[in-house]
């Protein structure tokens, strides 16, 4: 029997998390799941399983690099090497950029983009070994039209764009796939457009893709 492959996702939630690993789990993977709330985790693992899809949770703080690295190991040990990583971490909050203070800048950010590093790093010698894989990042408008009053979240998302596309410079020789969503609306289950299952859509796309056609992102 065949071994299922596993999708990790850095920054689960009910919304945009749980409509990514609802599609990949309706195609047979395995979910590993990643996020500081313990009981929040235990929810969408049950939330899962009633659709039929393994799911595991894994306590880690993406701010904290020796958390999100414990988180890693023990997905390794407990349910294998992860195949899709996505990462789906962010810190949103409302403040003016003339408001904006060195410490929550550099706090905001490890979540926003370093934790990516992070990762990156934890999954990706298992994939060099395998010669395959893909990391998928989620991306936000704010990254191409920043906001003054969400100022933080804006450069976080410039930043992650960058990141993104020199990943994907570095690791595409080595058949690992690198691209991200630029979600450019409010996720919200109502919305035609913009309710989990729809923007998920655009994850799956991006997996499936052939090499010779890999694309770097979407703008959604």
């Amino acid at each position: 029997m065949e071994k299922k492959k596993i999708l990790t996702i850095v920054g689960m939630g009910p919304g945009n998390g749980m409509g990514i690993a609802s599609r990949f789990g309706k195609e047979g993977f395995t979910i590993a799941m990643i996020s500081r709330s313990e009981e929040k985790l235990a929810n969408l693992q049950n939330m899962l399983k009633e659709k039929g899809i393994d799911a595991y949770y894994f306590v880690g703080d993406a701010s904290r690099e020796e958390s999100l690295k414990n988180a890693f190991q023990q997905i390794f040990e407990t349910v294998g090497d992860t195949d899709v990583l996505v990462y789906n971490a962010a810190r949103l909050k409302m403040r003016n950029v003339l408001e904006e203070r060195f410490d929550s800048l550099v706090t905001d950010f490890k979540v926003n983009v370093a934790g990516l590093l992070t990762a990156v790093q934890a999954v990706l010698p298992r994939m060099q070994i395998k010669k395959e894989g893909t990391i998928l990042v989620t991306g936000g408008h704010l990254g191409i039209k920043p906001h003054k009053d969400l100022a933080s979240l804006s450069i976080g998302k410039g930043a992650l764009i960058n990141f993104v596309r020199t990943l994907a410079e570095e690791l595409h020789p080595q058949n690992i796939h690198v691209a991200s969503v630029i979600i450019s609306g409010i996720i919200n289950p109502e919305d035609e457009k913009y309710n989990p299952d729809a923007i998920a859509e655009n994850y799956w796309e991006l997996y499936v893709q052939k090499k010779e056609g890999f694309e770097v992102e979407i703008v959604y």
